[in-house]
């Protein structure tokens, strides 16, 4: 792994969040983006080398939603930028990780992701990206 890419947070309503965030980081979001495969809506900022992701559910039912149902909004995920996918997910696989997907897939911000099962990371939801290139 390479460095932490982003730090992904779920919230309700980008309306609210999205100022908030402007003013907290002092920066513009750059980028929206609706992932379509998940049923969310991103909106990122950087800051030095890192990126903040806010989560919107698209749907009642969807993940997000249902992880704010259950935990409130805030941090999700955290991200780690890695130069081979595949290879990194049989590593972890190897050294017992549980993937959550077999194969990586299409995420956000052109990214390959794969996230690991947070009963075997102290309760914390990992994704794994690399840069499509």
């Amino acid at each position: 792994m390479k460095k932490v890419e982003h730090i992904g947070i779920a919230v309700k309503d980008f309306s609210i969040s999205i100022p908030l965030f402007e003013k907290l980081l002092n920066t513009n979001c750059y980028k929206t983006e609706t992932v379509a495969t998940e049923n969310v809506n991103t909106a990122f900022f950087k800051q030095g080398e890192t990126k903040i992701e806010l989560l919107q559910s698209q749907t009642a039912d969807g993940v997000i939603a249902k992880f704010i149902e259950k935990k409130g909004e805030g941090i999700h995920h955290i991200a780690f930028d890695v130069e081979d996918i595949e290879a990194e997910m049989k590593r972890l696989q190897d050294e017992g990780f549980v993937l959550l997907n077999e194969k990586p897939k299409m995420g956000a911000d052109n990214k390959l992701v794969c996230f690991l099962h947070p009963k075997n990371t102290n309760g914390v939801l990992i994704e794994l990206c690399e840069e499509r290139k």
